[in-house]
């Protein structure tokens, strides 16, 4: 530790959960798609080896706490209870050996169910809402179950799926299944069990919660009654492994809710629908009086799911103040996350305000930035950005349950930023069998990250880049304020390309394949800008030129065509800079893409809604006149809008410069217009087979 910034010093002194010390106050949270019990996959419940191989990588690297993905106690495929796979805690047992031998510890998350947020897919929805199918698989997959809550609630997901209530019986069930799986997960070895979840919205929050619960029985009604499902949960949990067996708890201090789909923005002033800070602090106290040993806390639930799944736009250590002061009214450990800086972090330790710092994503973008910090090396850290786009892809938007493909459904916590994580066997870097002389045309985020790739396999790696800089269309994408991190992400490939023996050439643009003298050619030259046939279009200004120009003279009123992601974070940054943006979309919702989680485009549209940023919906401009627009809706309506600037943003088409043949490969968007994961994972495709 000889060369750790004193700064953080905060952070590498033990605590203690019960009597479990912890070597230092990094918790790696829990995420779905990290669970050592399986996750959504069709064969049920087993030990999953590529989990383990991911916190044995984590607990190799100096983390503290490892808290376990999301473990349903009843698999969702099949229907069966976690303690009935015997095997499974023996496999788990070698394991928890294995970790122990670094010096980490590690807590099993379990959790009770989704209810209403469970995140049903669109093809799922009709045979949900039919009970002669939903009877007829019922033995594969029991919908109506899966989506149970305490009452009968709207879907999060489906407008037109509304969740049955559980019964008694099933909640007494839920309960037994905890004790035993927490029990058998004792005796493997593991240090303690965290209960999912008085969070987020899920089952157990909907329960606590007077919005979600309108049980008339003993678990409904009054607050006793709505905190019984989990008090119960922890009591036998007790009852069966003894009092000293550590159970956290992860824990919403707020929900953040305006209602039912609506979430609220930092800064808002509103009426809390779920959780307030008042019914909190006895809540908090309550559940520690029943047994919890620790809160594992933030805020929010599905419905303003960015306080749980912080987006670039939310601000830094955002729940870190809601926490510090939750804490107040406990005597257990309390940790916080959301964005949490490791500087901040340390800080609100060594102040007492909370006892350790949670941290996700980050150990996807980079699995040994803590090392890197022990070791003085912050710069070498890949930062996250907070995309979502492989590690908690659900995408919605009106009219539609959750947008993920079936494979993504069972395969998440992955990175857009690094394929291997989640997925080692797919991505493992081995030397290539003959080395090559390959050429790569465009120096953007997809040539970068083939060149390193195919510079570590053992090729001789030329990159080829028109401009003067590196970084491509990523460049415009980090301008706006808030995306600082994606400005670390483009100075970390900058730094790291210079680590490898690569012949960059800035300035250069190749005009012919044969000049190259490569065995193989990489292609990543983007993406162009679509144009639209719109009388006044040259007045308008592209939406990367905006990005990438003097902005200084924009002004107040400014007019975006298209409502996708890259203009609605135009307006977003624009409105944070005083102007008075307006949205012009021809779909009938903002950001309609599979390609943009829920977290992120649901703060966007709550902002916009909370902040009466105008926008209309499927609608059209007609003409660009000096200083306004003719907009007009799907009726033929038409309005006449203040312009002094307008921005078109209304998507991109790739472009090539040379096509795809045997030894020309296309990759990124000049393959097929997408996200920064399918630019990285389409750079690792191809530099895999080379």
């Amino acid at each position: 530790m000889e060369n750790l910034d004193k700064k953080y010093d905060a952070l590498f002194t033990p605590w203690k959960i019960r009597d479990v010390e912890i070597k230092n106050r990094i918790v790696l949270c829990p995420m779905g798609g990290t669970s050592l019990f399986g996750w959504m996959e069709l064969t049920g419940n087993h030990f999953d080896k590529e989990a383990a191989k991911f916190f044995i990588e984590k607990a190799n690297n100096n983390v503290g706490l490892i808290i376990t993905g999301i473990a349903p106690i009843k698999s969702t495929y099949w229907g069966q209870w976690l303690y009935e796979n015997e095997k499974m805690f023996v496999e788990l047992k070698e394991f928890m050996n294995e970790i122990h031998k670094t010096g980490a510890k590690l807590f099993i998350q379990l959790t009770a169910g989704m209810g209403r947020s469970w995140a049903i897919t669109s093809p799922l929805v009709p045979l949900a809402n039919s009970k002669v199918i939903s009877t007829l698989i019922k033995p594969i997959i029991d919908l109506p179950y899966e989506s149970a809550a305490p009452s009968e609630l709207p879907s999060r997901w489906a407008e037109n799926l509304t969740t049955r209530a559980l019964t008694k019986k099933e909640i007494h069930e839920i309960v037994d299944a905890f004790a035993k799986t927490a029990k058998l997960c004792m005796d493997a070895g593991v240090d303690g069990v965290e209960v999912h979840a008085v969070h987020e919205g899920y089952l157990l929050d909907q329960f606590t919660m007077e919005c979600t619960n309108k049980r008339t029985d003993e678990y409904g009604g009054s607050f006793e009654n709505r905190y019984r499902f989990p008090v119960e949960i922890v009591k036998a949990i007790k009852e069966t492994c003894g009092e000293d067996f550590p159970v956290s708890l992860r824990y919403s201090v707020t929900s953040k809710m305006k209602g039912f789909c609506e979430g609220a923005v930092p800064g808002e002033e509103f009426e809390e629908f779920g959780r307030d800070m008042e019914e909190s602090e006895k809540a908090a106290k309550y559940l520690q009086d029943a047994g919890y040993d620790m809160l594992n806390a933030d805020n929010g639930t599905y419905d303003s799911w960015y306080w749980a799944h912080p987006p670039m736009y939310m601000p830094t250590n955002c729940n870190l103040e809601d926490v510090a002061h939750i804490k107040k009214f406990v005597d257990i450990p309390v940790v916080c996350a959301g964005r949490m800086e490791p500087e901040v972090g340390a800080k609100a330790i060594a102040d007492g305000a909370i006892d350790a710092m949670g941290v996700a994503r980050q150990f996807l973008a980079d699995s040994e930035w803590v090392t890197k910090m022990l070791e003085g090396r912050m710069e070498d850290i890949r930062p996250c950005i907070c995309c979502h786009n492989a590690c908690f892809n659900m995408a919605k938007y009106k009219g539609v349950a959750n947008q993920q493909s079936l494979h993504d459904v069972s395969h998440i916590a992955r990175c857009a930023l690094d394929p291997r994580v989640m997925q080692s066997d797919k991505y493992e870097i081995k030397p290539a069998a003959v080395k090559k002389n390959i050429a790569i045309i465009g120096g953007g985020i997809g040539g970068m990250e083939a060149a390193i790739l195919l510079a570590k396999r053992g090729h001789k790696v030329s990159l080829y880049e028109k401009s003067d800089r590196l970084g491509g269309v990523f460049i415009a994408a980090a301008a706006p304020s808030y995306k600082e991190h994606d400005r670390m992400l483009i100075a970390w490939y900058e730094r790291e390309i210079q680590k490898y023996p690569i012949d960059i050439h800035m300035n250069t643009e190749v005009k012919s394949i044969e000049e190259l003298n490569a065995d193989e050619v990489i292609v990543a030259t983007g993406a162009k800008a679509r144009k639209l046939p719109i009388p006044g279009i040259e007045k308008a200004t592209e939406a990367v030129d905006f990005l990438l120009g003097d902005q200084s003279n924009i002004g107040e009123n400014v007019v975006i065509i298209g409502g996708g992601l890259t203009g609605c974070e135009i307006a977003y940054d624009l409105y944070l800079h005083g102007k008075k943006p307006v949205i012009v979309e021809a779909k009938h919702d903002l950001i309609v893409s599979d390609k943009v989680p829920l977290p992120n485009a649901s703060y966007l549209r709550d902002f916009f809604i909370s902040n009466k940023v105008p926008t209309y919906l499927e609608s059209s401009v007609k003409e660009i006149k000096d200083g306004s627009v003719i907009v007009a809706d799907k009726a033929g309506n038409t309005t006449e809008i203040k312009a002094d600037n307008v921005i078109v943003s209304v998507g991109y088409i790739p472009t090539p410069v040379f096509e795809k043949s045997k030894h020309v490969h296309v990759i990124g968007d000049a393959k097929q217009v997408g996200s920064l994961r399918t630019v990285i994972w389409g750079a690792w495709d191809i530099g895999m087979k080379l």
